[in-house]
């Protein structure tokens, strides 16, 4: 067996180069946090290639001194910490005194500093070995790095980047990370001369719209919550904004950038009820807290953390976000997505409300408005007093009051602020949803018999799980008994669902009960279960519904949580506002 000995200092960074330094994005982010730290409030960034021939950072810092700046390039040589109580509290997003040593041990590296109140600034270049002797040279103030031929000195890893769009795209997403933590500091970037971005210190929504987007700042909701010393802030999307990736999921620690488990799955959970499960949400939200109960020296690049109090975390982030997304229906009229203008009609006509659909019976929402003023919309005859104070009313209710339905499909409404369209299906289902889960958490689900049973056809498996967890089916308002070994009758469904074809809920409830149990169906598939549910009891399309049937449907989405959304994630109303149609016909032109 070979002799144990102990490793020259510079093949222990470029060991050590291998875990911080990944990548050229990973160097930006280390030369971006130390940056910050140095109270910078302005920094420029400037890439070639991606990153791998040149890095440049330049900030307007506390700078380093002369006689500090051969130390600043050795290993484990931070001015954060000094003691283990400094490592439990560490607040600074750099600490450990790794990252130059890593980055000059790779690559050709010139570090130029001028400290606040120095003469003359100074530096120092390195060529992948032992840094050489500080020299003069001239800089205003701050300091500024250059980081030439990235991995230069270690082929084997140097093979291993990827193209030059593909590693300038992981440095781009390291610098918008950062940019998005300090929406105070100044931040440009440029790539092979060619200025990408140029943010000045602005507030964190104009930063978090210059960066995810001005879709993204339109339909995201604002958040700030505290709670037993922790706050949390910034902007979380409505589940429409939803993304097939999770592109644009920002979650920042004490201005640090983390992905984390117990995080993501506080936030999913809380997007749950309103969010299709192939979807993810969009965000971008900071939590502050006091730096003792975090422990950030997890993981070689501080992407990781761990919380003192985990489950204390996830509840406070779980409620503070779900309580956000909880709105009801039209409390936030100007984050749903806006309508593209139609096509200007040919010429001015009266409306036409008409159907050949059959009559059906009313849906149950149990909320009855005066159809008389409706009747005045249709009259060429101007509106008398009374009518105008009913007008006034609506700005009582944001959803408005109905006029119309279109193709048995939407509702057509109209409130103080324009025209409000809703989607009577989505919408219909979101109310059914609430109250089931409502009526459920409450041991209070009611059942409705049938005057006369529905049979269906069944196979011997439905059957023996109709027998084997007909208690579980009765605490969600069922009653389903065996007819014959193939047959199975409904005797009873939930009132809420009194409406819905009764053969085709039993079929959805037994497929559950089936599938997980009755103990799984009845906790953690709850939601599920009741969704599919919901979507069989909500009005349907082509159901013709009365005004007075409409009022009550936009007066039930005003009372109940998250009916700005379906189930499903889906939008189930839209605002267009008066200037808007006022746009559309182009009126004062």
């Amino acid at each position: 067996m070979p002799a144990i000995q102990l490793l020259p200092d510079l093949l222990i960074s470029q060991i050590a180069a291998g875990e911080v330094v990944e990548r050229p994005a990973s160097a930006l982010k280390e030369l971006l946090e130390n940056s910050l730290d140095a109270g910078a409030t302005e920094i420029r960034v400037q890439l070639e290639q991606g990153g791998i021939k040149l890095m440049r950072v330049a900030d307007n810092g506390a700078g380093i001194a002369a006689a500090q700046l051969q130390i600043a390039l050795a290993r484990h040589a931070t001015s954060k910490i000094t003691s283990l109580d400094d490592l439990e509290r560490v607040a600074s997003l750099g600490f450990r005194g790794e990252a130059l040593a890593s980055i000059a041990a790779v690559a050709r590296l010139r570090l130029a500093s001028r400290a606040v109140g120095a003469d003359h600034a100074h530096q120092i270049e390195t060529d992948g070995g032992r840094p050489g002797e500080p020299q003069p040279t001239a800089l205003a103030a701050g300091t500024t790095i250059e980081v030439r031929d990235l991995y230069f000195n270690t082929p084997a890893r140097r093979k291993f980047l990827k193209s030059e769009a593909t590693e300038y795209g992981h440095s781009e997403e390291a610098f918008r990370r950062i940019a998005l933590a300090r929406p105070d500091v100044a931040f440009s970037l440029q790539h092979n001369g060619r200025a990408q971005h140029h943010l000045r210190s602005e507030d964190a929504r104009r930063r978090i719209g210059a960066l995810l987007g001005d879709e993204f700042a339109a339909c995201a909701l604002e958040i700030d919550e505290s709670a037993a010393g922790l706050r949390l802030t910034g902007m979380s999307a409505l589940p429409a904004y939803s993304r097939a990736s999770r592109d644009a999921q920002y979650f920042f620690v004490n201005g640090r950038f983390v992905r984390d488990k117990l995080i993501a799955h506080a936030l999913r959970q809380a997007y749950r009820d309103v969010l299709h499960h192939e979807r993810h949400p969009a965000y971008c939200l900071f939590l502050e807290l006091d730096p003792a109960l975090v422990d950030v020296n997890v993981h070689p690049a501080k992407i990781e953390v761990r919380f003192r109090d985990g489950r204390a975390v996830h509840q406070f982030l779980y409620h503070a976000l779900n309580k956000t997304l909880a709105g009801r229906g039209g409390e936030n009229p100007a984050a749903q997505a806006q309508l593209a203008s139609p096509e200007p009609a040919s010429h001015a006509a009266r409306p036409v409300f008409s159907s050949g659909t059959p009559y059906q019976a009313p849906m149950p929402l149990g909320v009855a408005q005066p159809v008389a003023f409706y009747d005045l919309l249709t009259r060429d005859m101007p509106l008398p007093k009374t009518a105008v104070a009913q007008m006034e009313e609506t700005a009582a209710h944001p959803l408005g009051y109905a006029i119309a339905q279109l193709h048995g499909v939407y509702i057509l409404a109209q409130n103080s602020a324009g025209l409000v369209l809703v989607d009577m299906h989505a919408a219909h289902e979101r109310v059914v949803y609430e109250k089931l889960k409502t009526a459920l958490d409450q041991k209070a689900v009611a059942s409705q018999p049938l005057l006369i049973p529905a049979a269906f056809q069944a196979d011997a498996l439905d059957v023996a799980a109709a027998e084997e967890h007909a208690a579980a089916l009765r605490e969600i308002g069922f009653e389903i008994a065996p007819l014959s070994p193939t047959s199975l009758a409904v005797r009873a469904v939930p009132r809420l669902l009194q409406n819905a074809d009764p053969a085709q809920l039993a079929r959805d409830v037994l497929h559950e009960l089936r599938e997980w149990g009755a103990s799984r169906v009845l906790t953690e598939r709850r939601n599920e279960l009741l969704g599919t549910l919901a979507c069989h009891g909500a009005v349907r399309a082509n159901r013709q519904l009365s005004i007075t049937e409409m009022n009550a449907l936009l007066r039930e989405m005003e009372t109940t949580e998250r009916a700005n959304q379906c189930n499903h994630g889906r939008p189930t109303w839209f605002q267009i506002s008066l200037a808007e149609l006022d746009k559309m016909f182009m009126r004062g032109k």
